[in-house]
């Protein structure tokens, strides 16, 4: 691939059996655009669980998206996280930095409602130079 290309990364997404208009991942240049990972357990839509099972899952998912991409973690530069809730800020944040321990990204985090019944959302843009 060229830098002036982009390429999309990953197969089709599918959450509760239905293909979703969006990409797993772009590459762009020397970056990596995740879509925003909502929980997920094989495959399918992740509504129970505390914000701690379910940021686990979100990451877990994020980290192979990653690796289809050649990236890992620590290519993160930037993360965005929406919460359901205010409270939840703690628990997320526990998971989260065990994923990024040594340089984290720089981050945004949101309180916002979904439009599934989830608890967390979160979205990636990592660098790797071609």
């Amino acid at each position: 691939m060229s830098k002036e290309q982009k390429e999309v990364i990953g197969g089709s997404l599918v959450v509760d059996g239905r293909q979703l208009s969006l990409s797993k991942a772009i590459r762009a240049g020397d970056f990596v655009f995740l879509t925003g990972q909502i929980p997920m357990q094989n495959g399918n839509l992740m509504t129970t669980g505390s914000i701690e099972e379910q940021t686990q899952a979100c990451l877990e998912e994020i980290g192979e998206t990653l690796r289809e991409s050649g990236c890992t973690y620590a290519d993160v530069v930037k993360s965005t996280v929406w919460l359901k809730r205010r409270q939840d800020f703690p628990g997320f944040n526990e998971i989260y930095g065990s994923y990024f321990p040594d340089g984290p990204p720089a981050r945004s985090a949101l309180i916002s409602d979904f439009l599934v019944d989830i608890l967390v959302e979160i979205e990636c843009v990592a660098y790797r130079p071609l």
